[in-house]
Formats: C-alpha cells, structure tokens, sequence
C-alpha cells in the first residue's frame, strides 16, 4: 500500500514528470525561436500564485502507429484558471516542446472542459495557440476535437470574453477557433494562421510566398483583419492582454469593472478649439481628439493596422470603460469603406454584447467611391454598419467635429439609428453631400447661363456652404441636442454618460436577426 508520505512523494514525481514538459532539448529549440514555453507563458499571463492548474495527468488514448508507446505529457495542452488585476479568467496554453502541441481527442476534450467552465462561471476564456495542427495519428478523432471547440466558442459568444493569442504555427482547421473568438493577438516573426500552407500554394498554383509573408501577424493585422494586435514578443502579446481585460466585464451580465484614473471630469482642453483645420480639405489627427477627452489620454486600440480611416478603441470616461469610433481624416479622409465598415461592426457588436457603452465621433465625407468597392458589395458591409448601430441597446453618445454627409452621416451612430445624445462642434458641417458637388446639381443651369461660371459657381456655393454646412439646421430639427465648445467636450460627455449609464431598452422578441453577412 505504501505510506501517505510515500504517495505524496509519487505525486510529487508524476507532476515534476508533467512540468518538465517535453524535455530540455525541445524546450531549448523552443527558446531558440523567441518563445515562451507554455507554463511560462501562463505565468506571464496570471497574477503570481494563482494559477490552479486542472488535467494535468490526462493521457491520450490512441493505440493506432505504436501510439501507445508514446507519453505526450499532459497531451500536449495546460489547461486551469487564474486571476488576472484580481479577477478570474479560464485558459489553455498549448504545448509546442510535447508532440508540437498537436490536439488529438483528450487534447480537444482539456480544452472543451475549461471552456465549459468558462461559461458556466461567467468569466473570460484566454487560449494560447501554439501547434502543429491536428494530431494526424488520431485520425477523425482530432476533427472531432476541434469540431467540440468551434461550438462551444459559438456558444460562449457574447456570454464571456474570449480572447486568442497566436504564438507559433497555427495552420488548417485550427485557425478556425481563434477566429471565432473576440480578438486575436499575434506575434511579428514568430507566429503565423492560414489555412493552406506556402507548400501546398505552390504546388497548386505556382506562387511562391513565405510563411510570414502568406500569414504572420502583419500579413493578418493589415490585409485580412483576421487578427486585431500585433505585438513584438510573446511577453507583450500575454502583457496587452492583461490590459485587455482591464476594460473588459467578466461577462454579458456584468459591467465592465470602474476605475479610479485620477483625471479631473471637469477637465477642459483649449487646444480642442483650434484642432480643425481652416481649410476643409486638410486632416488632422482623431486619436488627438480622442486622447485629450479620455481619461489621462489612454486607449487601447484594437485593429490599429486595418482599415485606417476608421479608428476604434477602449477607453475610460470617468473611470467607465467605452468603446470608440471615431473616423479618421488623416487616411482617405475617412471615408468609409468594406473594410472600415467591417472593423467597425465588430467592434459594436462586441461592445453592445458586453454593456460596453459607445461614442462615435464623426467626421465622414462619404463612402469611398470605385467599382472595387461596389463590386466587392460596399452596399452589403455597410449595411452591417447600419444594422449593428440600431441593434445596440447600450448607451450611443456621438460628436460631430466636421464633416457629417449623406448616407455616412445616417450610418455614424446618427439619431436617425438610435443615437441618445448627440453633440456637434460649431465647425460640424451635416448635409446631404459637400457644398462644392450640392451647388453643381443644384444651379447647374444658372452656373452654366452665367456670364462668368466660375464666380457664380463660387457664389452658389458659398450660398449653399451659409445654409448648411453648419450643424444649426440638424440642431433646429432637434436630431443635434447641443452644439458645444470643443474645449468643453470631456465633460459634457461625462456627463451624458453618466446620466444614460443606466439605460434600459428593449427591442421586439425574435430568435436573431438575418444580418447582411
């Protein structure tokens, strides 16, 4: 039978046995590479001393190609739950130095007991990805695996944060999951997501192309937006996370946790009242707008690489997390476009699922024009735009710094879609289109029968620029409910944030809707 002081000396074999992970050598090729190892980084991750870790000495049960002779410690996965700043959070780290972190049938099933966990506790789920894949030997076995994932990460959307960090090889169906969570951290050089690798690329088509280059953190921060952060190591990728959740609730049912950032509410900036250029057709910078209002000027921004003439962002006001869109003139002159209008959407609807009250700060000329954008159906992604604005049921705040045309200006948090408070600067201009192309349509005629065209086209648009390129008209309709000094911005934001923070809106019952995917 043995002693309980010789059992506990067995236990303390077995587990010194789990934590040497896949032994020395596989763990200094991983450190060869720039990476963490799992328990490392899961140390990163959590407050220290918190982590309780959970499965530890679960074995694969596979017997096919001698798989019964091969130990795979913890089979290749950490799974348990920690606190993060003090609050609980789930999360599975994946082990590249055990069998490269390949998920066969009691991999799949570690993960899948956590996330069930997750959910039924109400806290965030964090997964560190780093594999090779699905573990070839188990066979139809591993797909099942991570077909048990992809509908516990559907059901946990919207009930829990979910959050994913790429950091190593994540290729095939395993890209999927992380795709299916909230946001998606990669790491430059290190890690990469496609679906068919640059082998299979050329052999199929001829094209060449680098790992990096077809899907590293870049190629999918820039181009595809199927991840949101870019960072330079894994320290910084498990570090913004930490920062991540700190504006996050730990579910649908909470609100995001309130801090003391020690900024004054009453806080004005004179430096807002010169910030518009003279000139109509010059930018400026939004994140200068956003950074002076919010509390001691800090954001997080998500999708800072993608679609650029749409900026989105954490925030606190007054201690409250928000979330921010806000177009920006200093790229395209924030038009809005597919990609914009995608990055946008995401964001709402992340931030309406989880009582994350919204500001939007509009300065939009239009929609990007082209046959690109049209054949690419800009029609279709900016309805998506229009429907999770009036989906929203959390607090909608918006400002109107300058530019608010046309269709734009019904789809950036308008009234019209349900906007609780709207405020304009005086330099706001809320028209159907800009005062040059209104005087074109308008006095065509006259401009053309005129003796000196020019001039009269000028005087028609001046006329027309006095009329409405201001933001009294929408103001006298009432669809603008203050048009305010910039300098006073911050708090009158504060407080109609804190006045609308205990909203209550209902919409009728149905199952979901059919939005414009």
């Amino acid at each position: 039978m043995g002693s309980v002081e010789e059992k506990i000396k067995e236990l303390n074999a077995r587990e010194a046995k789990m934590r040497a992970l896949g032994g020395d050598k596989a763990i200094a090729k991983q450190k060869e590479n720039g990476r963490l190892t799992a328990r490392e980084r899961l140390d990163r991750l959590f407050d220290p001393g918190t982590f309780r870790e959970i499965d530890m000495f679960v074995k694969h049960r596979s017997v096919n190609f001698d798989m019964q002779t091969v130990e795979i410690p913890s089979d290749g996965v950490i799974t348990g739950h920690g606190q993060v700043e003090g609050r609980p959070v789930f999360a599975f780290a994946q082990d590249f130095t055990s069998r490269a972190g390949s998920l066969g049938e009691m991999h799949a099933q570690k993960i899948c007991k956590v996330m069930d966990l997750a959910i039924k506790a109400g806290v965030p789920f964090v997964g560190l990805n780093d594999s090779g894949g699905a573990r070839i030997q188990e066979g139809v076995d591993a797909l099942c695996g991570y077909g048990n994932i992809f509908f516990r990460n559907s059901l946990a959307s919207g009930v829990i944060p979910q959050i994913s960090a790429i950091m190593g090889p994540t290729a095939g169906g395993a890209v999927y999951s992380p795709a299916m969570t909230d946001y998606v951290f990669m790491v430059k050089n290190s890690s990469y997501m496609f679906i068919t690798g640059p082998e299979v690329i050329k052999a199929v088509t001829g094209e060449a192309i680098s790992f990096e280059d077809l899907g590293g953190a870049m190629a999918h921060n820039e181009k595809s937006g199927v991840a949101q952060f870019a960072c330079d190591s894994d320290a910084e990728a498990l570090d913004r996370i930490r920062a991540l959740l700190s504006y996050l609730p730990s579910n649908n049912m909470e609100d995001a946790p309130r801090k003391e950032t020690g900024d004054d509410p009453r806080r004005t900036d004179a430096a807002l009242d010169a910030i518009i250029p003279e000139n109509p057709n010059m930018g400026y910078d939004i994140k200068d707008v956003i950074r002076s209002i919010v509390d001691n000027g800090e954001i997080l921004e998500p999708h800072e690489y993608f679609a650029k003439n749409i900026v989105v962002c954490f925030a606190r006001l007054n201690g409250r997390t928000i979330g921010i869109i806000a177009n920006q003139p200093n790229f395209l002159a924030g038009c809005l476009d597919i990609d914009a209008s995608d990055k946008a959407t995401r964001f709402i609807r992340f931030c309406d699922a989880f009582n994350i009250p919204l500001l939007t700060i509009a300065d939009v000329p239009g929609y990007l024009p082209g046959s690109q954008q049209e054949w690419g159906g800009i029609i279709r992604h900016g309805a998506k735009l229009l429907w999770c604005y009036s989906e929203a049921t959390v607090p909608k705040l918006l400002l109107i710094t300058r530019k608010d045309y046309g269709g734009a200006y019904i789809a950036m948090s308008s009234r019209h879609l349900g906007a609780d408070m709207v405020f304009a600067w005086p330099s706001a201009e809320i028209a159907v289109m800009g005062a040059e192309g209104a005087a074109n349509i308008i006095h065509r005629k006259e401009i053309q029968s005129a003796g000196d065209p020019q001039a009269k086209r000028k005087e028609k648009i001046a006329e027309y620029r006095d009329l409405f390129a201001n933001p009294y008209v929408a103001a006298g309709r009432g669809y603008v409910d203050a048009v305010i000094r910039p300098s006073e911005t911050r708090p009158r934001l504060i407080d109609a944030l804190e006045i609308m923070c205990t909203k209550r809106e209902l919409r009728p019952p149905k199952k979901h809707g059919n939005i414009p995917l």
